[in-house]
């Protein structure tokens, strides 16, 4: 296992550049399967969930070549089996998304029940919703097994907007037999990739974007060259870190009509930037402040679907409002394990009051002291390494296999920055 040693309390300078984005490269690298031609994916990040999922790809049939600099090539000229290795299903959640095309491509799918970030329930019901709408069997005896003799195209009504399985519905969807119309659909921007590569593979989807989307079946679709889009996680997790160790920082291929939602919730805490093309500059010297609502209430930041603030930039959120000055309310209204990573920045010195699983509330700024700590999920453990560089002291933060699951070289990147952080085996 390994670990960061972290130095904190000295700010980051620089200039990086936005990987791409992990939650549209995931669901791009199972839409291959959908194609017995080649398909080129780029700007693909190098992290763990990518490994995973192109190992899964190649245990499945698939020929896969990296070219180097975020570039693969695949072909999947015949699928020898359909079923997920357990191993592998068990690693990351993102293993649910091989079932759509699966499913499409040989009607059979067996699936070992995914892992991934322990943040909460995540229920599967609306993917076999689906998939049973569109034709599909779905039996459970400890693994999901799909089956279906023809996948036809329906009216489709999610239970909720989940992104994985409009994900999933949208791969079923474009080798089924007729139209298919999937209404209250995620739309966050990878979800718009995968409809922007699948469209590129041949298949026809429109309103893209929105909430509802309809798709025409085909028999057949072809290869395609795809680039998907800058992570706008990893962007609104470097924007944080800088605002807090009062760094000055510029993020190239930042995608910032990704970040319109983020801008409003970070300008509550009195951060900005400036916005030049793709690229986004933050300055340094900003006036941490927490800006009360009118009539001097206290302001929330609260996530919701798309376009709404992301769910994955609420634990950001949370560590970023330790260090501005005022009150706020940080409302995770998606799962219910997010936050239980406050009481280690309790123990730091972070003044929060945990309302509940879902509600926390933040008085800052509070003079973070450094800690061991071990980190729980992707995201969390993102907002601990933010946490260890603005605290006075050396942090050690373990189990950051979980946090380089999602940060494309974090150690070498913050070095790069002039972060005082080390990567080193337990």
């Amino acid at each position: 296992m390994s670990k960061y040693i972290v130095d904190g309390s000295f700010p980051i300078n620089g200039t990086v550049t936005a990987s791409g984005n992990k939650n549209a490269a995931l669901p791009c690298i199972a839409a291959c399967l959908l194609t017995d031609e080649e398909v080129v994916l780029r700007n693909i990040p190098d992290i763990e969930d990518v490994r995973v999922m192109f190992e899964v790809l190649k245990e499945l049939g698939a020929d896969v070549k990296a070219d180097g600099c975020g570039v693969y090539k695949v072909k999947t000229q015949d699928i020898k089996s359909g079923e997920i290795p357990s191993s592998h299903a068990k690693a990351i959640r993102a293993s649910i998304l091989f079932a759509g095309p699966l499913l499409a491509r040989t009607g059979k799918v067996i699936l070992p029940p995914p892992g991934g970030d322990v943040i909460g329930r995540r229920r599967l019901d609306t993917h076999f919703m689906a998939f049973t709408e569109l034709g599909a069997r779905v039996e459970l005896d400890g693994i999901y097994k799909l089956t279906t003799n023809k996948l036809c195209g329906a009216d489709l009504f999610l239970d909720e907007a989940s992104v994985t399985a409009t994900e999933n519905a949208l791969m079923a969807s474009v080798l089924a037999s007729g139209d298919t119309v999937i209404r209250n659909a995620a739309s966050e921007p990878h979800v718009q990739d995968l409809c922007n590569m699948l469209n590129a593979m041949g298949a026809d989807i429109k309103g893209i974007g929105s909430n509802i989307l309809y798709i025409k079946g085909a028999k057949k679709i072809h290869g395609a060259d795809f680039e998907v889009g800058s992570d706008f996680m990893e962007v609104g997790s470097y924007i944080g870190l800088a605002a807090v160790t009062h760094g000055e920082l510029t993020i190239k291929k930042a995608a910032p009509e990704h970040l319109r939602m983020a801008k409003l919730a970070f300008g509550k805490l009195g951060i900005h930037w400036e916005t030049s093309g793709e690229d986004i500059h933050i300055p340094s010297g900003l006036d941490l402040k927490v800006f009360s609502d009118l009539g001097g209430m206290i302001p929330k930041i609260d996530d919701a679907p798309w376009p709404g603030f992301p769910a994955d930039l609420t634990s950001i959120m949370l560590v970023v409002a330790t260090q501005v000055e005022g009150t706020i309310l940080i409302h995770e209204k998606m799962f219910e394990s997010r936050m239980f990573f406050v009481d280690k920045l309790i123990g730091m010195g972070a003044r929060i009051i945990l309302c509940d699983p879902h509600r926390a509330v933040v008085s800052g700024p509070s003079r973070l002291r450094a800690s061991y700590l071990i980190s729980p999920d992707v995201r969390a453990g993102m907002a601990m390494v933010i946490a260890a560089l603005c605290a006075e002291g050396q942090s050690v933060i373990a189990n950051v296999y979980q946090i380089e699951r999602g940060y494309e070289d974090l150690c070498g990147r913050l070095q790069s920055l002039g972060a005082r952080i080390q990567r080193v085996e337990d």
